[in-house]
């Protein structure tokens, strides 16, 4: 049982450091990249990068949940052998 709760906890620890802290990333494709610094505007070359991380976490988001449904089902099925 002990186990379990520590291994809960450094779970919430480890997802809680890797939340709070990120470093800046800059995610944009090569073109997109020469397209935009040729132009000079700065405010674009932002936007396009902030709304490039922006889809990017879907995928993330998608991988974490079904990565939660199977750890659940595989609880419940342990729960009813025990």
């Amino acid at each position: 049982m002990n186990s379990q709760i520590k291994m809960k906890q450094t779970f919430v620890i480890t997802l809680l450091l890797l939340l709070f802290i990120s470093f800046p990333a800059e995610a944009q494709c090569a073109m997109c990249r020469a397209v935009i610094e040729s132009e000079g505007s700065n405010e674009v070359a932002k936007g396009i990068n902030n709304g490039i991380i922006y889809l990017m976490i879907f995928p993330y988001l998608l991988v974490g949940g079904i990565g939660y449904i199977i750890y659940r089902s595989r609880k419940k099925a342990k729960a009813k052998i025990n």
